[in-house]
């Protein structure tokens, strides 16, 4: 059985003259968490909206559970549960009318969606706000509803773009904790951050500038090639001392270690 799960090879997208992705490759393997860190602007969202298939490469090729991100962007949409950078929930609903709302748009059948639900409500902590609006909830609450909706279909790969950004440390934490619990599932994360400690939760990490990957490989790997003790002191450098001769993907360890 193939365990890649997804597989880019240069991809790139351009917007008029500027270029948001530049000439990227990664190769992900079921159960890994692969993180794109970067700061706001390096290419990170609009790398996951193309594996998404949500936005169509300028070049390059890549695949999602085995579907082509160009021509059958269908099957691999199918095949996911994205949560945005941006929360698209419906504040006017409750949590619990999201659910369904989301149920419904995975084509959920009602005689599985009522016990996913319960199951997420309970694993999410959302049990006590089901019947809230989503509009007076937490924004910590809102990301775990906005995850338990990604996750609704079952899918085998998951992407969370900036799924912390403006939550409490505590919160952070605990979202990772769900993260975790995923990966017991044989299932495969993307996550996007900005958050220099959220790298140390990761299986890989990969670090964009200017829509280019210059470093990528485990935190630890990381570490011990740079001889530094924290993912962020990395960052730092690298940004400083301008890119490295960029990773070569397929060649890479593929453990967490």
């Amino acid at each position: 059985m193939n365990d890649t799960t997804v597989l880019a090879k240069d991809l790139t997208r351009r917007f008029g003259g500027f270029t948001a992705v530049d000439k990227v490759s990664i190769e992900v393997k079921r159960g890994e968490v692969f993180g794109f860190l970067g700061a706001n602007g390096a290419g990170k969202t609009t790398m996951i909206r193309m594996l998404c298939g949500l936005l169509s490469p300028t070049e390059g090729i890549a695949t999602v559970a085995g579907y082509d991100i160009r021509s059958q962007s269908e099957q691999v949409k199918r095949n996911i549960g994205y949560m945005s950078q941006k929360f698209s929930l419906y504040n006017d609903l409750t949590v619990k009318e999201n659910m369904q709302f989301y149920g419904g748009i995975y084509n959920v059948r009602p005689s599985i969606l009522k016990d996913r639900m319960d199951s997420w409500m309970e694993r999410l902590g959302l049990v006590s706000y089901r019947r809230k609006s989503t509009r007076a909830i937490p924004v910590g609450i809102k990301q775990r509803l906005a995850l338990g909706c990604s996750l609704l279909h079952d899918p085998p790969i998951i992407f969370l773009d900036e799924p912390t950004s403006g939550v409490d440390p505590r919160a952070r934490r605990e979202f990772w904790d769900v993260i975790y619990a995923l990966l017991e599932e044989d299932k495969t994360v993307f996550v996007t951050t900005h958050y220099m400690d959220e790298a140390e939760y990761c299986s890989r990490v990969s670090v964009m500038q200017a829509g280019k990957i210059i470093a990528m490989d485990s935190p630890q790997r990381l570490k011990d090639r740079y001889g530094m003790s924290h993912i962020q002191d990395i960052f730092i450098h690298l940004l400083k001392n301008g890119e490295e001769k960029r990773a070569t993907p397929l060649n890479l360890p593929l453990s967490g270690g």
